[in-house]
């Protein structure tokens, strides 16, 4: 057992929840859980990808349960919620989110706007206040969410996605104030570039890019520690994005941004 993974199954087993967990980040995160001994559910959009993890979380010897959906349906929540109605779960890793529509503010179809804030913002949101309720009333457990270092300052096209990314580390600032009174860990993990599939897929460069199982063995090791986790390849950036001239960060990242998605996919940081 791994520093990171030691002592994770007394503080957040028997079972985990890892929501955006067929590849990348999540999948790596359930790894390294199962390796703890947590049994893991695991909820993601595809189906076959989703087997694939289940298949290598088993392959640790621990019993996985799969859920595939969207978690844009309405009843996503709902659904997952009685998918772990019986096990006693003490971790919730939220994973699931990305850019999903880039388009100019004024241009845009507000319809796929909405869409973009529900996957980052309203599933995440209910699924804190179902799972950390959870866990309050049961003393210990923990809720790790993934953010990314776009959160950090605005941006042109992906505006909305950057601004969700930021409301969801402030908000979980203030869950880790409340649920830490009551013995639930919460941390805000963020991100740049990763070796994932959905990044490689939206063709970036990788050169330099994190190594997927590294980010979740940071975050495990820091989820005690929170509110937040900037993984230490993006320390640097996270810092200067904090700087206070903001025309100056604002404009600068501009051109560097507009190169690296200057592809048709969506940005998947």
């Amino acid at each position: 057992m791994s520093e990171a993974t030691a002592g994770l199954f007394e503080r957040y087993g028997p079972w985990a929840l890892v929501v955006g967990g067929s590849e990348g980040v999540g999948a790596a995160f359930a790894e390294q859980l199962a390796r703890a001994g947590l049994g893991i559910v695991l909820v993601a959009r595809k189906p076959v990808p989703l087997g694939e993890a289940a298949d290598r979380v088993r392959a640790h010897g621990v019993p996985c349960r799969v859920l595939a959906l969207d978690l844009l349906d309405a009843d996503a929540t709902a659904r997952i919620v009685e998918a772990v109605a019986d096990l006693d779960l003490g971790l919730l890793v939220l994973n699931a989110g990305a850019n999903t529509y880039r388009s100019r503010f004024v241009e845009a179809d507000l319809a796929r706007v909405q869409a973009v804030i529900d996957l980052n913002i309203t599933r995440p949101l209910e699924l804190c206040r179902e799972f950390g309720a959870r866990f309050a009333a049961r003393g210990r457990g923990g809720i790790l969410v993934v953010g990314s270092s776009a959160g950090y300052l605005g941006h042109a096209d992906i505006g909305v996605y950057a601004a969700a990314k930021a409301f969801t580390r402030i908000f979980t600032e203030g869950l880790w104030l409340e649920l830490g009174q009551v013995g639930v860990d919460v941390l805000h993990l963020v991100l740049g570039l990763t070796a994932t599939p959905a990044m490689a897929r939206a063709g970036l460069d990788l050169t330099g890019a994190a190594d997927p199982a590294d980010v979740a063995a940071q975050g495990l090791a820091a989820l005690g520690s929170g509110p937040v986790h900037v993984v230490r390849q993006q320390a640097e950036v996270a810092a200067w994005r904090s700087g206070p001239d903001r025309a100056a960060l604002v404009a600068g990242n501009h051109g560097g941004m507009r190169a690296m998605l200057a592809g048709p996919g969506p940005d998947p940081s």
